[in-house]
């Protein structure tokens, strides 16, 4: 039984249908592999797509912005729509928002239709990475480290499949629109799951070991806001975003100024995404086992700041070096998203707190990789911006041995309901 949850139930819950966990569990899975496709794969095709649409740099700059506004604003609308038509229906109808997003941009010739197709794809993967922590809370309370360990490893190899298959596919079928189009087919598979959970929306009933003052009731994003384990992640879970949107939009550039080429470059970066899909089930899973794994935290710490000073110091005396270091520096997301689910006693409160996590935290991440590159342009070097990012290190650190402390959402409620 994982130590991270007190007195939580041994059952599943999937709408009081135990028999539906393996199908559950499929669909948890298949649906996170198509959660980063749609924004990645964009990467490659970027000049060539806003060159053919004849996008301006301010639309341009307005598209590669599109995720983190879109998983910041829509994000924070996915909880109240799961309260009020069912989590398996939104869930359902995040995955229809992605399948239609991405076969509009691929076939679409204008660039306005291009911008709102994407941001369409991207409203359905919003609301599906807040709600994914809560169905996992609803249907296996008792195994959330396990579960998130496997849907946040899923998610991770859907990023790297799209990282290195979009341009190979795109160049077999005959341009960017072919690499695009693609995740549609994969993204239209996982709907099939979800067409037969739709079924078991019912209300989050909560189980006698999540007894607290607000079980039954809705918790809303507005509540999470006032509460210290709310800000906590939320910071953290910014912090952290802003070192991966950072490491993902400069590593490759900094390494090519060290004087390695387009594809070495490419490929050291790619080694921080194959990396990444082993720590994404092994963190996830320690931090549940753990009632407070600090020392996980330290070592994500000292990892992150060895590979910056690595590229500082010796940038190309062990580029692979510096390159694993910075993945597992990177590895706090899925211990994020375990510490979600491990904070909250219910599917409910899961939902209120990922959402408020990750709207805050995308917006405090929005600037990091701007800031990098204004750094990098001010001083003709990587000298500062690298100082910069090894300084942003210290409230990741802090603000993640803060959140590994054993408390739930709830019972801060609690706490302050009754000092009223």
């Amino acid at each position: 039984m994982e130590t991270g949850q007190t007195q939580q139930s041994t059952r599943s819950r999937g709408g009081g249908l135990p028999e539906s966990r393996w199908l559950v569990i499929g669909g948890l899975l298949i649906l996170a592999f198509n959660l980063r496709p749609l924004a990645v794969a964009l990467g490659p095709f970027l000049p060539t797509i806003t060159g053919e649409l004849g996008m301006g740099p301010a639309l341009a700059g307005l598209l590669t912005a599109l995720p983190v506004l879109c998983f910041s604003g829509f994000g924070a609308l996915a909880p109240m729509a799961a309260a009020r038509f069912g989590v398996h229906r939104v869930m359902l109808t995040a995955l229809g928002l992605v399948i239609v997003g991405q076969l509009i941009r691929a076939a679409t010739g204008s660039a306005l239709v291009f911008l709102l197709s994407t941001m369409v794809g991207l409203s359905g993967m919003a609301a599906a990475n807040v709600l994914l922590p809560s169905l996992v809370k609803l249907h296996y309370s008792h195994r959330v480290g396990l579960v998130t360990a496997l849907y946040s490893t899923s998610m991770t190899i859907g990023v790297a499949a799209a990282s290195m298959l979009t341009v190979p596919i795109a160049h077999a079928l005959g341009g960017w629109r072919w690499g695009l189009g693609i995740w549609a087919i994969t993204a239209a598979v996982a709907v099939l799951p979800w067409l037969l959970l739709v079924r078991h929306d019912s209300p989050d009933v909560p189980t006698p070991g999540e007894a607290t003052a607000v079980q039954g009731a809705p918790i809303s994003i507005r509540q999470v806001a006032r509460t210290r384990l709310g800000w906590i992640l939320a910071v953290f879970f910014g912090v952290q975003s802003m070192q991966a949107y950072a490491i993902f939009g400069w590593l490759a550039t900094m390494y090519q100024d060290a004087g390695y080429s387009t594809a070495a470059s490419g490929f050291f970066l790619g080694i921080s995404a194959v990396v990444g899909i082993p720590l994404a089930f092994l963190f996830p899973a320690y931090t549940a086992r753990k009632r407070q794994p600090s020392g996980l935290l330290v070592l994500i710490f000292c990892c992150l700041v060895g590979g910056y000073v690595g590229l500082l110091l010796a940038p190309s005396a062990l580029p692979w070096l510096w390159a694993i270091l910075l993945a597992l520096g990177t590895a706090a997301f899925p211990v994020i998203l375990a510490l979600i689910g491990l904070r909250a006693r219910t599917s409910q409160g899961t939902a209120a707190l990922s959402g408020f996590t990750q709207s805050v935290g995308y917006l405090i991440a929005a600037p990091g990789p701007f800031l990098v590159g204004v750094l990098h342009a001010a001083t003709g070097g990587w000298v500062v911006p690298k100082l910069f990012l090894i300084a942003l290190a210290i409230p990741l650190l802090v603000m993640g041995l803060l959140a590994v402390r054993p408390k739930f959402l709830e019972d801060e409620l609690e706490h302050r309901r009754q000092r009223r």
